[in-house]
């Protein structure tokens, strides 16, 4: 068989194709513009298609006068046909080795190569690594919160502020007010959800200033309303199909659980996130997990991520720190929610932003994350927390419509 240049005008497609490659071609284009023509098309001795259908449609598009092709005039009608189909076929009987994949698409990133040449989307690499190429997590334990706190006489941060925090985005507003959601939002839908709300307590730290929640000390009544009120918001912010997770406090459990599905959420398992300590209480037993919800907004089907070993026991030590911020939750705990529930690049939200382990932990694996924080202090916390791990080059105050570099906010 010899390579001959032909015409573009005198190849035709076989008009009963049985693969639709519409959505290949642009891809093929660009892999045409960048390498060159190096697969030719294959033609019968019509010079009608056998294979190549896409390679063809991507020639038109580049506008090309002629293309290598090789004619496979020697086989027969039925050949030709069952040619044609496994062609197509073959593609789909290959398997990656995705950790040898990875070597080659890590080499092609140091050299700062277009990795979407490769055909993958960036948002693809990026999942991949992230699920067979996991980046440790590692727990912020340099920045001591507790002291932060006690140095913040007046807070930088007033309610209705949004800080620009890289690629993230912290409001000091209210969970329960759709104004200070729309806000932080912008219009903007989340791919999942990360909660910790107050868990109605009455929660008391066992530092000197006995840092404190809010709205941690409701009647059941007046609890069970503020639940509501917040689940519904996560409703309307979510995507369909958004997961969420919910930390939460068994003793409140019948609680959050009625909220959570009244609010339109479908309540599917429960985590049960065991710690390498208890925490001593005046209770018989001394508690030594918490749970969290685990579900999403109905309407499309869930991500998951691709690893049939996950389960619903969780045992992940907690901060070494824990006066810091009272029921504050490990980034590693964060972490394995985030990258088991979102792809890489995708919006993150949590409207109890605490002391900002969501945010941090999105952060470190690449996603990005909207919070919200009532209370200025730990609103100013975030921030710092924030600044002590990526610098404050890219750290801006919004507060007013008036945007201002981090250096200059008073």
């Amino acid at each position: 068989m010899e390579l001959q240049l032909v015409s573009i005008e005198k190849i035709k497609p076989y008009e009963n194709n049985p693969r639709h490659n519409d959505d290949a071609v642009d891809k093929v284009a660009e892999s045409i513009r960048e390498f060159g023509f190096k697969v030719p098309i294959i033609v019968d001795k019509d010079n009608i298609i056998i294979a190549g259908h896409t390679r063809y449609k991507a020639a038109k598009k580049l506008e090309l006068k002629e293309v290598p092709v090789i004619k496979a005039e020697d086989l027969t009608v039925e050949q030709v046909k069952a040619f044609r189909i496994m062609d197509n076929k073959s593609s789909e009987l290959a398997t990656w080795d995705y950790e040898a994949l990875l070597q080659e698409m890590e080499g092609l990133k140091i050299a700062d190569y277009n990795l979407e040449l490769t055909g993958f989307e960036l948002n693809e690499v990026e999942s991949l690594m992230d699920e067979y190429n996991p980046k440790e997590i590692e727990e912020d334990e340099d920045f001591n919160i507790e002291e932060q706190l006690e140095n913040i006489d007046t807070p930088k941060s007033k309610r209705g502020d949004i800080w620009l925090l890289g690629k993230h985005k912290l409001a000091c507003g209210d969970s329960t007010l759709k104004e200070d959601i729309d806000l932080l939002m912008d219009g903007k839908k989340a791919s999942m959800a990360f909660t910790d709300p107050p868990y109605n307590v009455a929660y008391e730290g066992g530092t000197e200033d006995r840092l404190t929640i809010q709205n941690d000390n409701m009647s059941n009544d007046e609890f069970y309303n503020f639940l509501l009120k917040v689940f519904s918001n996560y409703y309307e912010l979510m995507e369909e199909g958004a997961p969420i997770y919910v930390c939460h406090a068994d003793s409140e459990g019948e609680n959050f659980r009625k909220a959570y599905r009244e609010a339109g959420l479908k309540l599917a398992e429960c985590i049960i996130w065991v710690k390498n300590t208890f925490v001593m209480g005046r209770q018989d037993y001394h508690w030594r997990h918490e749970p969290i919800l685990y579900g999403w907004k109905e309407g499309k089907a869930h991500y998951f991520v691709d690893d049939r070993t996950q389960d619903t026991v969780w045992e992940i030590p907690k901060p070494q720190r824990n006066a810091e911020h009272p029921t504050m939750k490990p980034l590693a705990l964060c972490a394995k929610a985030i990258k088991n529930s979102s792809k890489p690049g995708t919006l993150v939200v949590d409207l109890f932003g605490g002391s900002g382990s969501t945010l941090m932990a999105a952060a470190e694996v690449e996603r990005i994350c909207y919070t919200m924080e009532l209370d200025e202090k730990y609103t100013d916390v975030i921030v710092l927390r924030y600044i002590n791990q990526y610098g404050p080059e890219e750290v801006f105050l919004i507060r007013d419509g008036i945007k201002t570099p981090y250096s200059e906010v008073e």
